[in-house]
């Protein structure tokens, strides 16, 4: 069993398109995701392919096949490499993140300033 990635779909292919050509180049399909945008729903233009048999095999079928009026380019997936979080979590903090407390204002009087005297050069903006 192996993954592949397939790229360079079309905005319009869906997950049944990109399983009908897998299976009529002869790959058992056992899942398809075509990866869509969350904001506008349309298709990424990339998608994988979970199979049984020949990763290699798939690739060499699969490369270079038109779906849609584009050329599937096709490679093995590996799993992506998670980028570590800037911050732990809260629970693992000992002190509070300093970017934070001065958001706050540290905790020193109002957070606004007050209306100055009212002279024309004023820069509190009041």
């Amino acid at each position: 069993m192996g993954r592949l990635f397939v790229g360079n779909l079309s905005w319009t292919t869906g997950d049944a398109e990109l399983r009908e050509i897998s299976e009529a180049k002869g790959i058992e399909v056992t899942k398809v995701s075509v990866i869509n945008d969350r904001e506008t729903g349309r298709s990424r233009g990339f998608g994988f392919v979970e199979i049984e048999g020949s990763v290699q095999e798939a690739i060499e079928a699969l490369n270079g096949a038109n779906l849609g009026g584009r050329d599937l380019r096709v490679n093995e997936a590996h799993e992506r490499e998670r980028k570590p979080r800037r911050d732990p979590p809260r629970e693992q903090r000992t002190e509070p993140t300093p970017h934070i407390e001065e958001r706050r204002g540290g905790g020193k009087g109002k957070s606004r300033r007050r209306r100055g005297d009212g002279d024309k050069y004023d820069s509190t903006g009041w």
